[in-house]
Parts: C-alpha cells; sequence; structure tokens
C-alpha cells in the first residue's frame, strides 16, 4: 500500500494554495495521512477531494474540523499513530514519542506528526517518527516537501519528495 503522508498546509493564512504535485502524490496514493494545520475547512475539503481515503488530525492553528488530535491506522501489519506534535519544539520528539506509546499496537508502530514544518525520519524511544514537513513550504520551512510511504508486510520505506 502506498501512503501520502502530508503536513502543515497553513492555506489561506500563510500560502495560497496545497501545490499541485503534492495533490497529485495525494491522488495516487491509496491512502492519506495530513498531521494537521489544514488551516481552513476549504483546506481539508481540498485533500479529502484528492483522496477520500484520509487519515487527519488536528493542528494548533486549525478551527473546529471535527478532527481528533489523535487518529490510528492500521496498514499491511504496521500501525501509524498521528498526532499534530503540538507544544514547545523543546522536547518535542519525546512528547510525540509518547503519544505513539499510548497508542501503540503489539506489532510495528511509526510515529506521524507535524508542527515543526522540518522533515523527520528518526527512531526514538524505540519508534520510527515521522514529520513531512509542509506541503505547501509554510514559513519557517524552506522548502515544500511531503513523504511518499511504501508499507508491505509489516515493513515501511518512505521517500521524501521536495519541490
Amino acid at each position: 500500500m502506498r501512503l501520502a503522508v502530508i503536513s502543515d498546509s497553513h492555506v489561506p493564512s500563510r500560502e495560497p494554495s496545497i501545490p499541485e504535485w503534492v495533490l497529485d502524490q495525494c491522488r495516487e496514493a491509496d491512502h492519506v495521512i495530513h498531521a494537521g494545520d489544514f488551516d481552513a475547512p476549504e483546506t481539508l475539503e481540498t485533500v479529502r477531494e484528492a483522496s477520500p481515503e484520509l487519515t487527519a488530525v488536528h493542528g494548533n492553528i486549525d478551527p473546529d474540523l471535527g478532527l481528533p488530535s489523535v487518529a490510528t491506522l492500521d496498514v499491511e501489519g504496521v500501525r501509524f499513530v498521528v498526532t499534530h506534535g503540538t507544544g514547545d519544539i523543546e522536547g518535542y520528539e519525546e512528547c510525540v514519542a509518547g503519544t505513539v506509546a499510548a497508542n501503540a499496537a503489539s506489532g510495528p508502530t511509526v510515529g506521524v506528526s507535524g508542527h515543526t514544518h522540518e522533515v523527520m525520519d528518526r527512531e526514538v524511544d524505540g519508534y520510527r517518527l515521522l514529520n513531512p514537513g509542509s506541503c505547501t513550504g509554510a514559513s519557517p520551512a524552506d522548502s515544500t516537501t511531503m513523504m511518499a510511504a511504501s508499507v508491505e508486510d509489516g515493513s515501511v520505506d518512505v521517500t521524501v519528495h521536495e519541490g
């Protein structure tokens, strides 16, 4: 299964739209994960139109979009725990790892978060943590980034795409 992993759209407050190449990646994926900070209901709808198969959480700047603060997705023997990661940058990774641990499955578990606008793929407290950066390049990001994850039989292969 192929997942498109995006976060921190910030449309329309910081950026006018999600780039078409990012939406194309979402359309081509089997499922999309968005780690919050859509910014507006219309932005959430844009992502849903690109892929109705969506797991999403609310971010710290989102209005009430009816999204949870933590969501899980089980794919090919891997549990993905999605959270925005709201809070101080100091201790960010440990905070996200704690949320992942609280929602982990008995098998492989991967955390997906946003908030920092910085790409991350590292192991913390025994969990692989992914942050796709900002799918629009919204400040403080240096560029537009997203991740594509290929998940098969308990294994996750991640590619960062930058525009």
